[in-house]
């Protein structure tokens, strides 16, 4: 008996013994699991921003390699390809028009700056001409010269006036009368926005048509009585690319599916012309966004061995997100996975995080379910900041706008974004380790709560808060035929309230021609609360006009 007592005294220390050696085989399984993450996270971010690949521009070869190594990973992961070639979804990207290289202008054996010193006009001839014209003069077989000074005072108050169409009537009238080529320049101070419009689908005029630019009329032009030794050639081509998702799957036979996702494209040698920096590099894009489609490929991996089978999970890598949201646009309106999609994960620089500037997770808005996970899922070791928003300048808006709930995981702009300077050294492994773990957490808790409820939200207004006043619109970025063309509007804002619907297509905002969004901010500046004004859209193929009191 006393025997028996002695090994009974025994077996609670023998069990404490044993449940600690086994918390502390579950901590160094734990830890060692973490430590291949980090790994694999470095050698995809490493991969994806090498030189090699040339800045991931959508289209590129470089891109369609990085699409490849997505691909085979997805493949390792155990994902089944859906795509629609394999894993890989393409689309053709429609460029419009561009300025051909062959393009010139000399004036007095000088060659001028295509876009500083001019800009051949979308709807102009592509043509060689030759001449000895004096701009005071009108001559037969020479080019001819229109300044727009008096056009735009005339017309200050007028909302009807488009200056595209005051070009176009003023080249085929020249050209009746014997010009070669017409060259528009302003004289004055006004806001003329004339520019090159790539996707302008109208007919070519007679005649070569080219804008002066303010800096090339005072270096070159401002002696209207000089002779001038003139030599033109405008070309143009039309460019298509194909952008390319990558789309994994891992189907558990559920009702709704979780869509994980990130873009992989980035900016190549900024040939698109959204790069912060100047001069003909590689924009490696380490964090923007091989930080974000490592951390998908490392979900796709954690997800495949994970409990949780209540829901299907779809990985996709998006192409043409650095030009407008392309590609998830794209495999919205070609879904190839047809069940409904619970909700939406987007990763979008996930790289960089900084406790001082913390964590932020968008779209905690669209489901009343992200706060009360949130809350039982508060990370010590991360800090976290929320914005309800559902919408803005990444995918996750693009499922927004379909009703479908999002989280949008972002660290923050830092000084390399867009920049040649966002290299993978620069990364933080550990931080970004922590953000997969906690993103792997918040699905698991979804597991046993069924498809998730959808609600509206704010939307981001695309004024700064420099600008005193604003429409309240949400614009399609994609969208490059002149004008901004809207993908919704904000809730109480002023455009709702005047009843402007997504696909609406601002064209004018009083005497300020509006063709893209950056003539669209230019022209929100000149305005201040109470100014009452007019706007001009296109709604299809009517136009209508609308009064604005800011």
């Amino acid at each position: 008996m006393k025997r028996l007592l002695v090994v009974l005294a025994f077996v609670p220390v023998l069990t404490f013994a044993q449940s600690k050696k086994q918390k502390k085989a579950l901590v160094l399984q734990q830890q060692k699991a973490d430590q291949a993450t980090i790994t694999n996270l470095k050698g995809h971010i490493q991969f994806l921003a090498d030189d090699k690949l040339e800045g991931r521009a959508t289209g590129t070869r470089g891109e369609q390699i990085a699409a490849e190594y997505i691909s085979t990973q997805f493949k390792n992961v155990g994902l089944a390809a859906k795509g629609t070639n394999g894993f890989l979804q393409e689309f053709t990207i429609e460029e419009g028009k561009l300025i051909d290289p062959s393009t010139r202008l000399m004036l007095n054996s000088n060659q001028l700056i295509l876009q500083k010193d001019y800009i051949p006009l979308a709807f102009s001839a592509a043509k060689k001409v030759v001449g000895m014209p004096a701009m005071a003069l009108r001559e037969r077989g020479v080019p001819w010269f229109t300044d727009v000074k008096d056009w735009l005072e005339s017309n200050k108050g007028n909302t009807g006036f488009n200056i595209d169409e005051a070009i176009k009537k003023e080249a085929e009238k020249v050209a009746a009368k014997g010009a070669t080529a017409l060259f528009i320049y302003n004289s004055s101070k006004l806001v003329d926005n004339i520019n090159f419009v790539s996707k302008d689908k109208s007919p070519a005029v007679a005649i070569p048509v080219l804008y002066i630019t303010g800096e090339g009329y005072n270096k070159y032009f401002k002696d209207h009585s000089e002779l001038l030794d003139i030599e033109i050639n405008v070309s143009f081509t039309e460019k298509l690319r194909i952008g390319r998702n990558v789309v994994g799957y891992l189907d558990n036979g559920a009702a709704s599916t979780i869509t994980i996702g990130a873009h992989y494209d980035h900016l190549g040698w900024g040939e698109n012309g959204n790069a912060l920096d100047s001069g003909k590099i590689i924009r490696n894009g380490a964090d923007d966004n091989a930080s974000g489609t490592a951390a998908l490929i490392e979900l796709a991996r954690l997800l495949a061995s994970s409990k949780s089978k209540k829901n299907n999970y779809l990985f996709i890598a998006f192409s043409g997100e650095e030009v407008g949201l392309l590609g998830s646009k794209y495999w919205l309106e070609n879904r190839t996975v047809t069940t409904p999609i619970n909700y939406m994960i987007n990763l979008d620089m996930v790289g960089r995080y900084d406790p001082q500037k913390k964590l932020s997770i968008g779209g905690f808005g669209t489901s009343p379910a992200w706060s009360s996970i949130m809350t039982t899922l508060a990370d010590k070791t991360l800090q976290v900041t929320f914005d309800s928003t559902g919408g803005g300048p990444s995918d996750h808006a693009s499922f927004y706008r379909k009703d479908i709930p999002v989280l949008f995981f972002f660290t923050g702009i830092h000084q390399d974004y867009h920049k040649a300077t966002d290299d993978y050294e620069k990364i933080n492994y550990d931080g970004e380790l922590k953000i997969v773990r906690f993103i792997s957490r918040i699905i698991e808790a979804t597991d046993n709560l069924g498809k998730l409820y959808f609600q509206k939200t704010r939307e981001p207004l695309v004024a700064p808060a420099r600008y005193s006043v604003s429409l309240g619109v949400i614009p399609d970025y994609s969208f490059k035929a002149g004008g901004l063309r809207i993908d919704g509007v904000s809730a109480n804002k002023l455009a709702s309230k005047l009843g402007l619907v997504g696909g609406d297509v601002l064209v004018q905002l009083g005497p300020y021609a509006i063709r893209d969004i950056n003539s669209y901010m230019e022209a929100l500046g000149r305005f201040k609360a109470g100014d009452k004004t007019s706007l001009k859209i296109k709604r299809g193929t009517e136009d209508k006009e609308f009064t604005v009191e800011f």
